[in-house]
């Protein structure tokens, strides 16, 4: 199964509909809103004059968002469509954001400088079948000393069906995962998706990290989503979501601080 091919394919398709919608509210941010949650904005501290990489970028708000705090960055993205779309918001924006279409295994092919951070967050790896070679490539990026900020949804919601009642996948990468759906997070029409993608337990990612020279500093799991995404969910503070059925008793977002040595 081609599995870039389907993935890119879904996410071309969602683009146009995610960039006019409430969920990503581009008029808030061409304002001036940042798209960065606590949770990463805690993490990255002062970032004035450093160059970051962000993988995975989407049509780019996150990249953006760092740029205006005062980094130099460049955004990655496998879909052609979102690449457009976030060069076109970083001309609304008024910012200077480099955007690079590539798959995120051969990005060190298209980008050859060094980064003193490697930025990623929110459904990223769970489009990618091997955490060695994602591992390698942020190796590859970073400057001696540089880091990993990575913010990720937890493994534990990922084996539930989509109506929150079953345990349906492994916790393990056991299986290539093939979905077809109606509508996405951002965008609730009844267009039809397709995605292909793989559950990683955090042993994976730990692993991963440390065979490619990567010593993980902070580990933090927390109890709420800063995005409304899963069903049946409920705001318990401002930018905080639980599931009501679980409450707060489960883990729903995971960070790793992680430094190249």
């Amino acid at each position: 199964m081609d599995y870039i091919k389907i993935n890119k394919e879904n996410w071309n398709k969602r683009c146009e509909n995610h960039f006019s919608s409430d969920f990503y509210n581009n008029n808030e941010f061409i304002n001036g809103k940042s798209s960065l949650n606590q949770i990463e904005l805690e993490m990255l501290g002062d970032i004035r004059n450093k160059k970051i990489i962000h993988l995975q970028c989407h049509f780019g708000q996150d990249s953006i968002s760092l740029e205006r705090m005062g980094a130099n960055v460049i955004g990655i993205d496998l879909s052609d469509k979102s690449i457009e779309k976030a060069k076109e918001l970083n001309n609304l924006c008024k910012t200077n954001v480099e955007f690079v279409c590539c798959d995120v295994y051969d990005t060190l092919k298209y980008v050859n400088s060094k980064f003193d951070i490697v930025f990623t967050s929110y459904g990223t790896i769970g489009w990618l079948p091997d955490l060695d070679r994602w591992a390698k490539v942020i190796n590859g990026l970073l400057n001696k000393n540089g880091k990993l900020i990575f913010v990720e949804f937890h493994p534990f919601i990922w084996m539930y069906d989509n109506e929150l009642n079953n345990i349906q996948y492994s916790y393990f990468n056991k299986e290539l995962i093939y979905e077809k759906y109606e509508g996405s997070y951002a965008d609730k029409s009844n267009v039809i998706y397709e995605s292909v993608g793989w559950n990683h337990p955090l042993s994976e990612v730990f692993q991963s990290l440390k065979s490619n020279g990567l010593e993980i500093n902070n580990f933090n799991e927390f109890n709420y989503s800063p995005y409304r995404i899963f069903n049946d969910m409920k705001e318990i503070e401002d930018n905080k979501y639980i599931i009501s059925k679980f409450s707060d008793k489960i883990p729903l977002v995971y960070s790793i601080e992680a430094v190249k040595l």
